[in-house]
């Protein structure tokens, strides 16, 4: 069993996949602890891009067969095993530990379901290192949200800022509530939504929002947008891509929008719903993809003009995520509960993950 040491520390090697398919991320850190304070160094960092062949797989897996989905949950645990080689080889260093996210394909907690798939036991059996995986489970089944997870390590690695905010596929925002107890919850879609139409483009993303910047937006849209009932409903609250594909989709395209114009709209609409949930004045870490597209971020700072945004080194924007699980499967070595029911809704704190050992 790993071990925590406290003259050492531990690494431990993060592997982070998010539903806009960007790719794979990998962040090898090492975590260290003084009382109850934990702090962290990473070590290096990677990310690789998802062949055609398995990102399509991954798109379309909630449309598999049983045997089609379970076959997709052991290849792609061997693809993360032999990543997770790739990676030790290239930077010539072996970690005590992976801890995988999983790509999410099923997120449904209201009947106690969410699926990561990527199998442990296979990036164990490719790497030979004890792996945590399947972080969320635990939760769902204690009647939690099993979302989001990255709030426990907002707190013990980045108490300095007032909040942290996330723009991924979806955001995510966590703070310090009255009282003690983390608060955390998503937002909106972002980069799944985005990344959805200028795909349809043939474009990856919206590079630094250019075509959004070309766009208009469009109000009666808009507004729409800003009406959807999930904005109305108090946390703890999650998303998946269901609530895209059922909501966000639908319902810009039964307006014909070109594609710039869809993106102009949609900045705007992250932007208003992102500014109700900031107080005035108020410090913002802001992390994901989406901090580096410049017209969200100005969108974003023109609807909460009081608050500051502030965008970290381009490590710690690209990798906070992957370096984030890494210390959940510390947490897990340490015994130490990684979902907080104040953020997920579950019956109690809870440790999720499981280990796999060859």
């Amino acid at each position: 069993m790993v071990t925590y040491d406290p003259q050492k520390g531990i690494t431990a090697l993060g592997l982070m996949s998010g539903t806009s398919l960007d790719g794979l991320d990998l962040c090898l850190a090492r975590f260290t602890r003084e009382q109850e304070k934990w702090s962290y160094s990473i070590i290096c960092a990677d990310a690789a891009t998802y062949p055609g062949e398995l990102k399509n797989a991954l798109a379309t897996a909630q449309s598999m067969t049983a045997l089609e989905y379970a076959r997709l949950h052991s290849d792609y645990g061997v693809y993360l095993g032999v990543r997770v080689r790739s990676f030790m080889e290239k930077h010539k260093v072996k970690p005590q530990l992976v801890a995988s996210h999983g790509h999410t394909i099923f997120h449904q907690p209201s009947v106690r379901l969410t699926s990561q798939i990527g199998s442990g036991a296979g990036i164990a059996a490719e790497s030979g290192i004890p792996v945590v995986c399947d972080f969320r489970t635990t939760d769902v089944a204690l009647h939690g949200q099993g979302a989001p997870l990255v709030p426990v390590g907002d707190r013990y690695l980045f108490g300095d800022f007032d909040y942290c905010l996330n723009l991924g596929g979806f955001s995510n925002i966590s703070s310090e509530a009255p009282g003690g107890s983390r608060e955390a919850y998503d937002i909106t879609a972002v980069n799944y939504v985005l990344n959805h139409y200028t795909r349809a483009e043939g474009e990856d993303f919206d590079k630094d929002g250019m075509r959004a910047r070309r766009g208009t937006v469009h109000y009666p849209v808009l507004d729409a947008l800003n009406r959807l009932p999930f904005y109305r409903q108090k946390g703890p609250k999650s998303l998946g891509r269901e609530w895209v594909e059922g909501e966000i989709f639908p319902l810009i395209d039964s307006f014909g929008l070109t594609t710039d114009d869809a993106l102009a709209t949609y900045c705007e609409h992250i932007a208003v719903q992102t500014s109700f949930h900031i107080r005035p004045g108020a410090k913002v870490l802001v992390t994901g993809g989406g901090a580096f597209n410049r017209f969200l971020m100005e969108r974003m700072t023109a609807s909460a003009p009081a608050v500051v945004y502030h965008v970290p080194d381009n490590l710690t924007v690209n990798f906070k995520e992957a370096l984030i699980f890494a210390f959940l499967g510390v947490l897990y070595v340490c015994d130490i509960p990684s979902c907080l029911s104040s953020v997920t809704g579950s019956l109690h704190d809870n440790i999720g993950g499981a280990l796999y050992k060859c």
